[in-house]
Formats: C-alpha cells, structure tokens, sequence
C-alpha cells in the first residue's frame, strides 16, 4: 500500500449501517467482501447503482460483469484487463478491475486480440446485422415465455390433446428460461461493447502521443455527431409534438393534464384526434420501451408502462413549438465541428505514415461508435423491460396464491428464493396443499423494504481501499472517467471548499439554480432553465434537456453515456465531480463550466 491508502477506508472498516441488519443475507455470497479485498482499489459505482439494490436487482450486477468479464478475458483476450470485478455492501455496489500490467503476458495476449478483434473490425457491418437480428429474436422469446395460472384444473385441451403434463411442469422451466434468456442478453450486450471501447481507445492513445496538449474532449469530439438509436425515442416525441401543432390538437398536450386526461382529451378531438393517436400508438413500440433510469432497477419503469415522463416531454415539446423554437439537436453542427477539429489535428501530423494511421484509427471510431450507444436501447431498455415485466407475471401469481402481499414483492427476493418459492408453490398446487412461505416471505419482504428505505440514508464512500500507483484500465477510464488523477481529486476535496472539478464533457458556461436530482423519481421537480446536478444521467432522459440550462454528474468519463448525450444536445456538462450531489444543496446557485470542468458554488 502506497501513503495514501489509509485515506479511503477499507473494506473490512466498513461497518453495516443503520437498516443493513434487516438485508443481510439477501445478496448471494459471493457479492460479500473477502479478506483479501483489502489489498485492492475500489469505487462505488455510482452510474449504473446509485440506489441501494433490492434482492432480486442484484441480478443486473452480476448479469452485466459476467457478459463484459466473458467477453474481454475469454472471447476476445484484451491485452490489459480481465474484466470487474462487484462487491455488495450495505446495499451499494462497489467495483475494482482485473487489470493485466505484465508486459509478457499482455505481449501475448495482444496476439490473441488481433486475429479475433480484426475479424470483427473486417465484418462489421455484416455481423452487426446479425446480432440485431439475435436481439430482436430474444426480445420476441423473452416476452411470449409462459407464466402458467394454477388454475383449480389444467384446461381440459391439455389432457384430451394427450399432452402428458400438467402445468406444474412448466413453472420452474419457465422461470429458468427467463433467467438464462437475460443473462443471455448480457453475453451479447458486450460482444460489440468493448471493441467499440477499444477502437476508440486506440486512437483516443495515438492522439495523446501525437498532440500531448489535447483535451480528452476535444479527442471525443472528433467522434461526435453521431446517429444513435439512444436519441430515437426523443425523436419521436418530437415527431409527436410536431403532429400535435399539424393537427391543431398542441393545447391538448400542453394542458398539463395526467397522460390519461391528455389520450382522453385526445379522444374527444374527432378525426384529428383520432389521427394523433393512431400516431402515438404506432411510435410505443418499440420506442416507449425506454426505462425511465438506466435499466439497472426493477422500478425503474419504462415509458410504456409511466407515461409521465414522455408526455412531461410532449408537452415542453409542443410548448416550444408554439413559440417558434426549433426542437432539432445541433448534429450539423456538431459535424461542421467535428471536420474542423479533423482537418486541423491531421494537419499538425509530419509524415505521410501517421496522417495515414490516423485516417484508419479515426475511420474505425467512427465505423464501431454508434454501436456504444445503439446497444443500450436493445439490451438496457427494451430486453430489460420485458425481462422485468415477466418477472412481474411471476409475482403476481405468487401474490394469488398468497405467497406474496403483491406481486411487486418479487423484487425483494433474490433470483435463487424465487426460485425456491416457486417450487413451493409448485409442489403445494400439484398435492392440493397449501405453501409453507404464506407464513414466511411476507415478513421477509417487509423487513427488506424497511432496510432499503433506511440505507437511503447511508452515506457510501466513493472509494475503499488503497489507491493504485496507475489507473489505466481502459474500460474504467474511459466509461467511469475513474484516473489516478480523479482519485487524488476526491481526496483532496474539503467540505467547506467552493468549487469542484470533473471532465469538462460538453463545453459551455452558465450560471443557475441547483436541482439536485438523486433518482428518476424526483425529476419532476426540475423547473425550466434549472442546472441538473445527478449521480449520472440516461439518454432516457433526453426530453428533459430542452428545459435545462446544464448538467453536473457525480460520475462518468469523456465516453460516458452521459458526456456523450450531454455533446449531442448541445448542453454545457461537467462529469466525474465524485460528489457533486452531496457538495452541492438543492437551489443554490452555481456555475458551470463545461470546457474547464469546473463547478463554482456561488451560494
């Protein structure tokens, strides 16, 4: 351990907070913390968990470093990591990467990377059509899996159809296939993930080399203006609220009404109406199977199933149309700008050799960068609200048969317990028995949910454990913003201090009113020309961003999510602060700088 690792505390110092003797035993255990995690670096990994997990979330952790895991150690051998490794603690997810530092060992790995990566980067196009096609077919098959009734009979058609079983032989299959099927996901999630990552990342190095004074954004700039199905659903809100004002039906929209008033409204509205919903019908699928967070929660629900985040959208939307605004994001712009930055970098370059690598590198960027933002919306939203959807189907006939209070109390249980719970009801259903969890699960799920409502409050570290002498994994770099410099930034940081520093991810300087935002759940409190200061934002929550003036988030490097939907919409952003959202209190004023990445606090 260096000098500094007795600053973060490690592992084994933390303690369970107030509510974590209530969920102890809910995660699987290999989430906990080991002994010999002391010896390592870790951080909260606050963009993709910023809630306390339920039991059956956890799921989503272990589903996403599994397939990412896979795919950099055993499918495509990336030369400097072995993928991330999780921990759960009080509730929060705590991450460190398996990095590769021999030179001998990356020289060989480097051999193995080559011939599979290049394959892909040599038949992108085609291979990229298949794996649409592989997701599209396991979002249809995750959604048609049948969650039985246990009705008092088997329909009759089953016995004089000869098939041979009963229901109850297909719960537990069901069940298995759904999770396989999601885990499945994951797999496929980073199979294009991390090539696309890497391309980026050799020519984000090649830059560094050749131009030492760069800024990382102005090297993510030159990738920007990119055709993303992320920025689809926003689109087509869009394309809603222009019909809106076609038709002459904007005020219905505008009548900020609950998005039942609005559809019945519409209704009422005669042709033009009718007209618009047939429209709006036509765009739910598959665009409002966009999650409202990060697709990481069950609770997190998507479009289609709240509507009042699209339609808080369409009505802003409609808003600034009746005003004469336009509602385009600046993507010529952003081209216009992106040819400049080319143009003038490959003009500094001497020879004849490095112009040309750099065209190649910057070709290959721009060939595999969309797909890091395209995947989210197959896997992150769409798969994952179908999966949680089925899930619900399962507890609902759980809460039937009384196993459950409501089938919302699925999610308190891990994959593993529902599982057994299902076998319980299974074997109870076939004998004509009762379930022995009536008398259990309900006051399990009761004692989780008080944990989780008071491990809101606990105050997790940003990191544990002691600092590395580098940080160089290029997925922790890259995606977290997590350096070596960073981290010396949140050690340094006093309490009383009045600016915070971060990646400067969208440039632009503004002054406002702070609207701290810890969950999806309290968006609604933004007021127009509000700064949104977050743990991370989502693409999800584009409609937002014509009402704000900039965003502040805790974490997320130059190719986070976030940096990236901040650049496309034009939206002065800071990323990476490390605290943000504990530094800065709702309603103060701030100033944000997004070419420095500087966030002044003004009182």
């Amino acid at each position: 351990m260096n000098a500094n690792s007795l600053i973060f505390p490690l592992p084994s110092q933390i303690s369970g907070a107030k509510g974590a003797e209530k969920i102890n035993g809910m995660y699987p255990y290999f989430t906990a913390f080991r002994p010999e995690d002391d010896e390592r670096f870790w951080f909260y990994n606050k963009m993709h968990f910023p809630e306390p997990m339920p039991a059956f979330d956890a799921i989503t952790a272990e589903g996403a470093y599994a397939g990412l895991g896979a795919m950099i150690t055993r499918m495509f051998a990336i030369p400097t990591s072995k993928g991330i490794e999780h921990r759960i603690i009080n509730g929060r997810i705590y991450i460190s990467a398996n990095s590769v530092t021999e030179p001998v060992e990356i020289g060989r790995r480097v051999g193995e990377f080559e011939k599979r990566a290049f394959f892909y980067f040599g038949n992108w196009d085609r291979l990229y059509g298949e794996w649409r096609t592989r997701m599209g077919d396991l979002i249809e098959t995750m959604g048609k899996i049948e969650v039985p009734a246990f009705d008092e009979f088997d329909d009759v058609e089953s016995v004089l159809g000869g098939r041979g079983y009963s229901d109850g032989a297909l719960l537990l299959k069901s069940y298995d296939k759904a999770i396989e099927d999601y885990f499945m996901m994951w797999q496929y999630h980073s199979e294009f993930l991390i090539l696309g990552y890497g391309a980026y990342l050799t020519f984000f190095e090649f830059c560094k080399k050749a131009f030492p004074e760069i800024q990382d954004r102005t090297i993510a700039n030159m990738v920007a203006g990119v055709d993303s199905l992320m920025f689809r659903p926003d689109d087509e809100l869009k394309v809603l609220a222009r019909l809106a004002v076609e038709l002459g039906v904007e005020d219905v929209l505008i009548s900020a009404g609950s998005p039942e008033d609005v559809l019945a409204m519409m209704k009422q509205r005669g042709h033009v109406g009718t007209q618009w919903l047939s429209k709006f019908s036509e765009i739910r699928d598959p665009w409002f199977n966009t999650s409202s967070g990060d697709g990481f929660y069950h609770h997190h629900r998507s479009w289609n199933d709240d509507l009042r985040i699209p339609f808080s959208g369409l009505a802003n939307y409609a808003t600034q149309l009746k005003a004469g605004h336009s509602l385009d994001r600046p993507t010529e712009q952003l081209k216009a700008q992106r040819r400049q930055i080319i143009e003038e970098y490959r003009g500094f370059l001497d020879s004849d050799q490095d112009r040309s690598t750099f065209d190649q590198m910057l070709g290959l960027a721009h060939m595999v960068f969309p797909y890091v933002e395209d995947h989210k919306f197959y896997c992150e939203h769409w798969l994952t609200n179908v999966f949680f959807n089925k899930i619900r189907e399962f507890g609902a006939l759980l809460a039937r048969k009384g196993l459950l209070e409501q089938g919302e109390d699925i999610f308190h249980l891990n994959r593993s317990e529902v599982r057994e719970a299902l076998s319980d009801l299974r074997l109870a259903w076939c004998i004509g028995g009762e379930p022995a969890g009536k008398d259990r699960l309900p006051g399990i799920v009761a004692e989780r949910k008080a944990g989780l409502a008071q491990l809101l409050d606990w105050d997790a570290p940003e990191a544990l454990g002691p600092i590395p002498d580098t940080i160089n994994d290029p997925m922790v770099v890259m995606l977290w913003g997590v350096t070596t410099k960073t981290v010396q930034a949140w050690l340094s940081r006093k309490g009383s201090d009045m600016e915070l520093t971060g990646f400067g991810a969208s440039p632009g300087l503004v002054e406002g009113t702070a609207r701290v935002i810890q969950s999806v759940a309290d968006i609604n409190r933004l007021q127009d020309g509000d700064i949104l200061v977050c743990p991370v934002t989502t693409p999800s929550w584009a409609p937002i961003f014509g009402r704000i003036k900039a965003a502040v988030s805790d974490i997320g490097g130059t190719m986070s999510h976030a940096a990236i939907v901040a650049r496309e919409y034009g939206l002065p952003a800071v990323v990476g602060t490390g605290s943000g959202t504990k530094r800065i209190k709702d309603g103060q004023r701030i100033r944000v700088d997004g070419g420095t990445g500087r966030v002044t606090i003004l009182g």
